[in-house]
């Protein structure tokens, strides 16, 4: 008889780490990453039609960032928003898409809180450019019953955190805080199968990723990085790589290294990526795949935001090209300092 290769999905893997770390949960974190994944699946599934129907396009609103909202936009946050509100582990739902958070009343019984990006990358649909979904996953604080202050908590109080690619393939990477799994959904089955297991990031990539096009508006520090990058100062040849998808961009670092930067600028002396749900996620599974990520100044798993749309920069990669980023930071520091 033919022997047939075995496989995991991500609720099977999901379900054996909740045994192993935590045997109290009783299937509730499974029960949240099975809600993130069923959402998704269908996200997917439209924007592999997009183009066939009409997806494609905004909808003539913009969301609490000012930004333009696409149609895409507004399915992937009502998805998530339903997929996840059923859910009786959670407690509340805060959402790029959204200026308040959504909160249930469900007493103790909702334990977690969910953040999420649902559709990063949307400006990309039209041109069949990748995109994603990116979530982050606290525990409510059981002394705290102001929604707001019980979400603003420092990324190194995530439960879990995870990306999802709508790409050539459908990928599912997330953390708990044992290393970086990634999944890729099978058609022929309907589940995210296990493909990558114990993701690690490279020591050092070949590739750097930042909007060149803002270069001048940068400060000085970044623009000396970006030159000792370009000049072979880090003893590597890079190329550039940048698809203007976050999720994308990490997903690429992740995988071959190197550096993503989103640094701020004159007009955004503050960045522009948000902390809670885009910066903080990601950073989470850098430092787990052995990465790191800083805003310049801090880690940004130790910011304490203060408001939920917080905006951020954002430096994420591998060790030597961080370490070599915090060099140019300090030497920039020390002119500064001795002018005091």
């Amino acid at each position: 008889m033919k022997e047939f290769p075995m496989i995991t999905t991500i609720q099977q893997h999901v379900l054996q780490q909740q045994e192993e770390l935590f045997p109290e949960a009783r299937g509730i974190f499974s029960s949240l990453v099975s809600g993130i994944s069923l959402a998704t699946k269908a996200i997917g599934a439209q924007v592999r039609r997009a183009g066939l129907g009409d997806q494609l396009g905004a909808v003539g609103s913009t969301n609490v960032q000012g930004e333009e909202q696409q149609k895409l936009d507004v399915y992937a946050n009502q998805m998530l928003l339903h997929c996840l509100g059923r859910r009786d582990a959670v407690a509340m739902l805060v959402s790029e898409e959204n200026e308040e958070p959504v909160t249930f009343d469900r007493d103790h019984a909702g334990r977690y809180i969910v953040v999420f990006d649902p559709l990063d990358g949307s400006s990309n649909i039209d041109v069949n450019a990748p995109v994603g979904t990116i979530f982050s996953i606290f525990r409510r604080p059981e002394t705290e019953d102001d929604p707001t202050l019980a979400v603003l908590q420092p990324g190194s109080r995530q439960v879990a955190a995870g990306y999802i690619v709508y790409g050539s393939s459908t990928i599912f990477v997330y953390t708990a805080g044992r290393g970086v799994f990634g999944f890729t959904l099978d058609p022929s089955v309907g589940a995210f199968v296990l493909a990558f297991e114990n993701m690690k990031m490279p020591q050092q990539g070949k590739y750097y990723s930042v909007n060149e096009a803002n270069v001048d508006a940068f400060p000085t520090a970044y623009r000396e990085y970006l030159a000792r990058i370009r000049n072979g100062g880090l003893g590597c040849e890079y190329s550039s790589r940048y698809v203007g998808s976050l999720v994308a961009d990490f997903h690429r670092t992740l995988l071959k290294g190197g550096v993503f930067l989103y640094p701020p600028t004159a007009p955004h002396p503050q960045g522009k990526l948000r902390l809670m749900y885009e910066a903080n996620p990601l950073a989470f599974i850098a430092e787990q795949a052995g990465g790191m990520a800083t805003d310049g100044v801090r880690k940004i798993t130790d910011i304490q935001p203060e408001t939920i749309h917080q905006r951020t920069p954002l430096v994420i990669g591998s060790p030597v090209e961080m370490r070599a980023f915090e060099q140019c930071m300090k030497e920039a520091e020390a002119p500064a300092a001795a002018g005091r």
